[in-house]
């Protein structure tokens, strides 16, 4: 018989961002670890979509007012996601990554921990490099941008703060998570920014604290200077900015692990080499997060592996690393909101 572990699994799966199933079981032991049998129920009652209580409550025939305390509760554990909308608050669906595992943040434990770092290369493999699609993308720093390049403001980290009216910052839930297994690095921790409806969430479940626009630029320059990747939301008008290394991020770490990482990633730059400035110093070398250059006589990319963030170009003393822009014909221009990139995920994953 189905249990309702079993059942909530394939909802998640359902959902966008998708849940695969593995043959050792360990996504369910994941599911048991952070969801009652309760809870379990309540949340394959709810969609992507966010409702009031009262809609949830009448499309599934339920006391509204113990439905209310129960969504309550689960979005304060991470489970759901909550938005206030002048005087309601909805409720929806979390996915799996990017959702239910970041809200975990303030209750992580070694078995957990070890649970999701043994699913990640599944959920990456059959969920994130399924789909053209991805939840995340790569802009370049700015100092590694050449003054003549045009570059759109969605492409510019700085820019996308800038436009905000919302912001908070969390810490990196993939250092916090390996240093509590005795791995990972020591590059800054607080350096997550989250905008808008999700800022609020994070907020109100104590997963981070408000800044403004200067703190947010500080903090970004800081996770640059630390040589952190600059990933964004997918969307034109992102929610959340991550600051990843590739000993750590879930997605950057996993995405080591292939040939060509670079074919798995929305970027629109890569690096290249000046071999008559190139002193053969191993500065870029020590900067890439993705295994992309050796150096032999001078430093050689590997456009396999580079994904186009530019960390490479903000170290190199002799100015000898250089950031390219991609053809026109392969310039990638991001959905234009979240909505529409889980729309294009769920197509390409055939949910519509």
């Amino acid at each position: 018989m189905t249990n309702v572990y079993q059942k909530l699994a394939k909802h998640l799966d359902n959902l966008p961002a998708g849940y695969p199933s593995t043959e050792s079981g360990v996504e369910l032991r994941i599911l048991k670890r952070l969801f009652t049998p309760e809870e379990a129920d309540i949340a394959m009652t709810l969609t992507m979509m966010p409702e009031p209580v009262a809609g949830i409550a009448a499309r599934v025939d339920t006391d509204e007012a113990q439905l209310a305390a129960a969504l309550e509760a689960m979005a304060k554990k991470g489970l759901i996601f909550r938005i206030s909308k002048r005087d309601s608050t909805l409720y929806s669906a979390a996915q799996f990554v990017v959702g239910i595992w970041e809200y975990h943040l303030n209750d992580l434990d070694e078995e957990l921990i070890r649970d999701v770092n043994e699913y990640m290369p599944t959920l990456l493999k059959k969920g994130f490099l399924s789909t053209k699609t991805k939840q995340l993308r790569v802009v370049p720093v700015s100092k590694s941008v050449p003054a003549e390049m045009a570059i759109m403001p969605f492409e510019a980290a700085e820019a996308i703060i800038n436009k905000q009216s919302k912001i908070v910052v969390s810490p990196c839930i993939c250092r916090k998570e390996q240093k509590m297994i005795g791995k990972g690095c020591d590059k800054p921790m607080e350096v997550c920014l989250v905008f808008g409806g999700g800022a609020y969430y994070y907020e109100k479940n104590g997963l981070g604290r408000e800044i403004d626009k200067a703190e947010a630029l500080e903090i970004l320059k800081a996770g640059v200077n630390a040589g952190l990747v600059l990933q964004p939301g997918n969307q034109q008008k992102p929610m959340n900015i991550c600051m990843c290394c590739g000993c750590c991020c879930g997605i950057l770490k996993n995405l080591n692990t292939l040939e060509k990482p670079a074919q798995m990633v929305h970027t629109n730059y890569y690096a290249q080499v000046d071999e008559e400035l190139c002193t053969a110093c191993e500065a870029c070398v020590d900067r890439c997060q993705m295994d992309a250059i050796t150096v032999d006589e001078t430093a050689q990319v590997n456009l396999d592996r580079c994904i186009g963030c530019g960390l490479c170009v903000t170290d190199c003393p002799t100015e000898a690393m250089m950031l390219k822009q991609k053809s026109e014909e392969s310039h990638y221009v991001p959905p234009k909101n979240v909505f529409e990139t889980y729309m294009n995920i769920a197509q390409e994953r055939g949910l519509m």
